[in-house]
């Protein structure tokens, strides 16, 4: 087995300075599992909140799955991230202390699993966007 990408999110390198990544599993539905195995997802317009403790995506499109019945997920859902406690600590300390954001970078399959990298961000002013 190995690391399957399914998406990336080239937005998020061109408006922010990506200092750290971290690696956060998804707490998902069978149709989007299947809607991800396609390759059905959208990162674009997608960021990350820190709430009560727990993280969570938000915004992340994953289209719904064509042979889904009535039990089909809505697509832009908030989705729960697992990270371990540290890191969540460590994250809301940055968040709040530096004015950093959370923002996914690339989704992708690790051993049958699906998994979401994040990034930890200073956002970007025009003249750095140029340069870049």
């Amino acid at each position: 087995m190995g690391i399957k990408i399914i998406a990336t999110n080239k937005k998020a390198y061109h408006e922010y300075f990506i200092d750290e990544v971290y690696e956060a599993g998804l707490v998902l539905k069978g149709t989007e599992v299947k809607s991800l195995r396609l390759g059905k997802v959208n990162l674009k317009e997608a960021f990350c909140r820190i709430k009560n403790g727990e993280v969570f995506i938000n915004n992340m499109n994953i289209s719904p799955y064509e042979q889904g019945n009535r039990e089909n997920h809505d697509p832009t859902r908030e989705r729960k991230l697992l990270l371990h406690q540290e890191e969540i600590v460590k994250l809301a300390r940055k968040v709040d202390e530096r004015g950093l954001t959370l923002v996914p970078t690339k989704i992708y399959f690790k051993d049958s699993r699906a998994k979401l990298e994040i990034g930890v961000g200073r956002g970007k002013k025009l003249h750095d966007k140029r340069e870049t």
